[in-house]
C-alpha cells in the first residue's frame, strides 16, 4: 500500500517491517513527512526506514530523519535506516549527525 503525503513525498508500507520513503525530503515536505513517518512507525512497530525512493533532501529533510530517529529511541523501538542518499548522507557527515543515523 502507497500513502501519499504529498504529491513531491510517498511512504510505502508494502515491504514487511520496511517503511519506504520517497519522494521529496525538503522545507516544503519535512514537517508533513515527519508526522507521516512518526505515525507510520508507531503503528506498525516497522523495524527498518529505507530513504532509496528520496529523490531530493535538504537540511530539513535530514532533521526530519534525525527526528524520526530519536522518536524511535526514545519509544525504544530499534529502527535502522537504510538506502540513505548520498547528498543526504554528506550532508550528515559535514553536520557530524550521521553516527545518530547509523
Amino acid at each position: 500500500m502507497t500513502h501519499a503525503v504529498e504529491s513531491r513525498f510517498k511512504l510505502d508500507t508494502s515491504m514487511p517491517g520496511t517503511l519506504g520513503v520517497s519522494g521529496v525530503l525538503s522545507f516544503d515536505t519535512a514537517a508533513m513527512a515527519l508526522r507521516a513517518i512518526q505515525s507510520a512507525l508507531a503503528a506498525s512497530r516497522m523495524g527498518r526506514l529505507d530513504l532509496a525512493g528520496v529523490s531530493h533532501s535538504d537540511s530539513a529533510g535530514l532533521a526530519c530523519v534525525l527526528a524520526v530517529v530519536a522518536e524511535a529511541d526514545r519509544r525504544e523501538q530499534a529502527l535502522q535506516v537504510v538506502g540513505m542518499p548520498a547528498g543526504m548522507r554528506v550532508l550528515a557527515q559535514v553536520c557530524e549527525v550521521e553516527p545518530l543515523i547509523a
